[in-house]
This record gives C-alpha cells, structure tokens and sequence, in this order.
C-alpha cells in the first residue's frame, strides 16, 4: 500500500498543538489515511477501482455525490496527499467568479513549475453554467484535479460539458455501525481525540449517537463532542440524562427541493400503488417529519386516488378530498392524521389505472387524427337550415331502443370507426364494469356487423 505523503498546504498537519486544540472534535478526528474512513466500502474497498488510482496518486477529475457528512472533503484532501500535490478548497455558495479566476491562475503557475493542485469546489451545484464552464479547460490540460461535491444529483444540477469531463463517484450515508467506530476512535485517540478525558461511555450510548447522527459522522462526532462537554460535570460518565438532553433537538435529513425529497415521494407514490399501507405510512411520515408541505402532500395523495386507483375505487376520490379539507380546517398536526387515514385507505383498496390509460390512449388518437368531422347524426340540429343540411339526420334516441342502447350507432367520426380505449380490470367496481362493458361491446360489434357497418 502507498504510504501517504506529507500534503503542502494541509492545514490539520501544519497547525500547532494549542491552535489543533480549539478545532471542532470532527475537524480534528478527519481521517489521514484511507484506512481511517468508515464507511464507503464499496467505493473504497481494497482492490477497487478508486482505490487503487488514490493509493498510486494517479487520481483523475471527479464529482463527488453525496449526503452531508459522508467523507467528501475528507476523500478529497486524501487525494491530494496521496498525490502529493497541492490542495486548495473553494465553496461554492461563498466564491464568485473573480476567487474562482485566481485560485485557477494560482493552479496554473503552480503546474509551471511541476506541482499538481486538486481544487476541491464545496457545494458545486451552486455554480451556475457559466461559473462551471471556468473549469474545462483547465481541467483538459491537467492543470488541476477538480475535485467538486455535492449533495444533489449531478445529472440535474451540473452542466453536460463539466459532468463529460469528470467521472461521477456516489458516496452513501455512512451506516450507523461505521460511525459508531469512528466515536470509538475519537474515545480512544489521545492526540487528538478526547482519549485523554477519561470519559465513561457505554456501547448502548454510542450506538444512540451513532443512529442520532442520520449518516452523518461530522454531525456524530459534534454530538459526542456535546455529550463530553456535559459529561465533565458528572465525573465523566455521559448517562442516559446526558443524551437526552443533546439528542433532544435532532433532526433527519430531509430536503425540500432536493433528490431526497422527489426520491420519497416517489417511495409514497410507488408503496400507494403496491398496496403497501404499511411502508405507504412510513414514507408519509418521514416527509411530515422532514416539514414536507403538507398541501403538496394532499395534492399527491388526491392525484395517486384518480390515476392509480380510479374506478376500481371511485370512493377514494372523495376521501381524497375529504382528508385535504380536513387539514386545511384543522391544520397540524391534528389534521395530519386524515392524510395518514386516507394514504391508509388508498394503499389498502382496489387499484386500477384503466381509466388513466384509456385517457392517454384517447390523447393519443386526437393528437394524431387530426380535426375529424362530427358524423351527421351526433350534430346537434336547433335550425331548420341545419336541419335541412342533414344535421342530426339518422340519430337513434337511446331511450327509445330495445333495452336502451342503440347498438349499431357509432360515437366516433367515420374515419376513425369503432375504438376501445377503456380496459377495466376485475378489480374492485371495475370487476361489474368490465362485464357489462364486455357484454355490450360484445353485442354492438355484432349488431353493427349483421347491418354490414365497420
């Protein structure tokens, strides 16, 4: 394995030990060597691909896609130090064009005279097309190893030219037992961990941080960081009294704007459609407690009701409207529960999306006929002039048929003849809707033929 190298420029190596002490736990605890990261063990399993390009200091430009606190800053700054070059880190939401200019004009001197540099961009999606455009060409001559992270996903936020030009590596959260391990580190770390404290932690206590932390081990080891803090006036013993009081306010991650967010609807959506209520309920719950808006909520829920249980159903429909007045009349978090009764009831009935699909179908065939003509006998005739001009002329009053139907009477312009668009499936309503419209399109079809009509 390369050893790692001494990284100029790196801060954590260069500060003296009274400046190292006033640096937050997780600023002091960021690995230095690849065998010090927790998690990521598909990304960076020994024998794997990114692996070995970072132990033999041949990296290239990437982007880094992932949570917070999931290593990207750290797996950039290992890259340089296994490379040996220079490191530099700009973000994205501070730096504007001018910084991003002269950091490059630094690069580029600094490859003059035979020193690499990775340019690690925080937050890159912030960038706008322009602002990531700066970095093509620099980054084809080699000048840096770009280095950009972000949490939302590339595809939608970075430009086609820089994403061309990068390889996309995706970094997950990190698992609640990998961060555990690196709590355990930081106790145990005299250096620059908090080994030297003489904390008493149990495994259980570590274990709730870790779980806490929602795969963020930044924000896991500012929680044990916390917990030490108030530990130091009960003689060191972080107790059950202690975490109550520093997981009191925790959040989970959750972004409203984001990948995370259309990711979850969709789960909702799809574990509404699988007849799920139970994984249905989880999901509305975690986008209730991610501070989802809650008419959106209602909006999706009414739009799951009309395209994936639709007649099968129709009562869902009504509910669906129903549970969204309801929360508009009550508000939260009385009113959450008539969005959770109706995500219950609408995962638990009959599905069907015919009616959606015989509407697309319909689309389907207006777009592509063109206007057709309404036949004669479907005009309306409230003229003797339209009259005369055969409007109406042949019309079969329904009411006056045998058993109702006029079954040789075409609804459709004559270019078009006789379309089925409508399925139903023998599901729920649809089951008796299916077998009269079986019935009567089985009768119309031979009605229509005995009278030699298409």
């Amino acid at each position: 394995m390369a050893r790692a190298k001494t990284l100029p420029g790196d801060a954590p190596d260069l500060l003296s030990v009274d400046r190292s002490a006033m640096q937050p736990l997780a600023e002091r605890m960021r690995p230095r060597t690849l065998d010090q990261m927790v998690g990521q063990r598909r990304l960076l399993a020994p024998g794997s691909a990114l692996r070995r390009a970072v132990e033999s200091g041949h990296v290239h430009s990437m982007i880094l896609w992932g949570p917070p606190g999931c290593g990207k800053t750290t797996l950039a700054l290992l890259l340089a130090r296994y490379a040996d070059a220079q490191f530099k880190a700009i973000s994205a939401v501070l730096s504007g064009l001018p910084e991003v200019r002269q950091v490059l004009a630094e690069a580029a001197h600094r490859f003059a005279e035979g020193r690499r540099t990775v340019l690690f961009v925080d937050e890159v999606h912030r960038f706008n097309k322009g602002q990531q455009d700066a970095f093509l060409p620099h980054i084809e001559r080699g000048t840096i190893l770009f280095v950009g992270a972000t949490t939302e996903n590339p595809s939608f936020e970075l430009n086609s030219a820089l994403l061309s030009r990068c390889r996309v590596h995706v970094m997950e959260a990190v698992a609640a037992t990998d961060i555990a391990q690196a709590l355990r580190h930081a106790l145990e770390d005299e250096t620059r961990g908090l080994g030297g404290q003489g904390l008493k932690v149990s495994e259980q206590a570590l274990l709730q941080i870790a779980g806490a932390a929602d795969g963020d081990v930044r924000r896991a080891l500012t929680l044990l960081e916390i917990a030490a803090e108030l530990a130091l006036d009960e003689g060191g013993q972080i107790t059950e009294a202690t975490l109550v009081q520093v997981l009191a306010d925790r959040t989970r991650r959750f972004d409203k704007g984001g990948e995370q967010f259309y990711d979850q609807i969709s789960a909702l959506h799809k574990s509404v459609r699988s007849s799920n209520p139970d994984s249905a309920l989880y999901w509305l719950t975690r986008m209730l407690d991610g501070g989802c808006d809650r008419a959106y909520l209602a909006r999706r829920l009414t739009r799951m009701a009309i395209e994936d249980i639709g007649l099968a159903d129709p009562r869902a429909q009504q509910m669906a409207l129903e549970a969204w007045d309801i929360y508009e009349r009550l508000g939260s978090p009385e009113g959450e529960l008539a969005l959770a009764q109706l995500v219950l009831y609408l995962a638990s009935t009959a599905k069907s999306n015919a009616g959606y699909a015989a509407f697309n179908l319909a689309k389907a065939d207006v777009r592509e006929s063109g206007t057709q003509e309404v036949p004669m006998h479907l005009r309306n005739a409230p003229t003797r002039l339209m009259k005369g001009l055969g409007y109406g002329a042949g019309y079969q009053y329904d009411h006056e048929a045998e058993g109702g139907i006029a079954l040789d009477q075409t609804g459709f312009p004559d270019a078009l003849g006789e379309r089925v668009y409508y399925a139903p499936v023998e599901r729920g309503l649809e089951i008796k809707l299916k077998q009269k419209l079986d019935a009567l399109r089985a009768a119309r079809a031979q009605a229509r033929a005995e009278k030699g009509k298409p």
